[in-house]
């Protein structure tokens, strides 16, 4: 497995890691038994870079992680996040970026995960109440008392990345990057560029859609998260699988699967990028895997670009509520 290195501070990790949400909540269907196993076998391909959050489950997600690689944790990078706050019954109720509150989720987090450091500590949302200066501060204080090695932000302008770095160097943001969402190319990408902040993406299969898995609304299954994510209704759903059937005839000629075509994008992207491409599954994380084995030309970036032009996905990213916790 290639290995890449987010950020100046010693950070490596594999050039793809495996995003662990899914296993818990979100997309419907639950299989504990088979999700230890598709960390188990991502640990075995070399996918060591492991990402959760406290906000997933809510916490029942990094239980599950830490299970998973107890007795394999020195074969584990894990990255875990703290912001988004919920409650018992899974409420959100705010993002919250109070120095106490950042030092009582990181405790929570080493308990949970069964750790004595978490190798990359994420603000999972910027708290816009809160000066990034005093939330990096306390993050900071965290990597001096040697519970976490490096620090990451997600989902952050460009402005955010700018005063967060002075205060203690950031190794990665982590925000949404794939065919369907290029946001970052607008702004944070070039920051983390210019910082020496590596980047890591989340959601690079467009929440499942360049699979190629759902064509209609009904194939999403009851009580999943998609189903309220507007490029998944009405119109803007016909329109985007308009656009899927070109990448996926692209995949073809290229023996590839169209997951498989949208991850070898990124990865084309830049050394400093990072897919997370999230799964409960071994066969789809060997699927993904498969990427690395996808060589891109010049002339099959350019041709992607042409089918799947920067801004063709119809509809926002997330719901409006969701859209107001991007610090734009």
């Amino acid at each position: 497995m290639e290995s890449r290195t987010l950020g100046t501070q010693g950070l490596v990790v594999s050039a793809q890691g495996l995003g662990c949400m899914g296993m818990s909540e979100f997309y419907a269907g639950r299989d504990d038994e088979e999700s230890v196993a598709t960390i188990h076998r991502a640990l075995d391909l070399g996918v060591t870079f492991l990402d959760t959050a406290d906000m997933y489950g809510p916490r029942t997600n990094e239980v599950l992680v830490g299970k998973a690689i107890r007795g394999r944790r020195s074969e584990a990078v894990l990255a875990t996040k703290f912001g988004n706050m919920r409650g018992a019954d899974g409420a959100f109720l705010g993002v919250n970026g109070r120095p106490e509150y950042v030092r009582s989720c990181c405790e929570g987090s080493l308990a949970r995960l069964g750790v004595a450091v978490i190798d990359l500590y994420y603000q999972h949302r910027v708290d816009k109440s809160v000066p990034i200066e005093e939330t990096v501060g306390a993050m900071s204080d965290l990597v001096r008392e040697g519970k976490v090695r490096f620090l990451g932000l997600s989902e952050a302008s460009p402005a955010t990345i700018r005063r967060a770095h002075a205060v203690h160097p950031i190794s990665a943001l982590q925000t949404e990057y794939s065919l369907w969402t290029r946001d970052p190319e607008q702004g944070p990408l070039a920051v983390c560029r210019e910082l020496g902040i590596g980047f890591v993406a989340y959601s690079p299969l467009g929440r499942g859609f360049l699979t190629g898995r759902f064509r209609r609304f009904e194939d999403l299954p009851e009580g999943d998260y998609r189903r309220l994510a507007p490029r998944f209704q009405g119109d803007n759903f016909a329109k985007n699988l308009d656009v899927l059937a070109k990448v996926e005839e692209i995949s073809r000629e290229k023996g590839c699967t169209p997951a498989q075509l949208a991850l070898a994008w990124l990865h084309a992207q830049g050394a400093d990028v990072v897919p997370i491409p999230g799964t409960k599954s071994r066969a789809r994380l060997e699927e993904n895997v498969g990427a690395l084995d996808v060589s891109l030309s010049l002339a099959d970036l350019s041709r992607i670009e042409a089918v799947a032009p920067k801004g063709f996905t119809a509809g926002p990213r997330y719901p409006e509520a969701s859209m107001k916790a991007i610090d734009a």
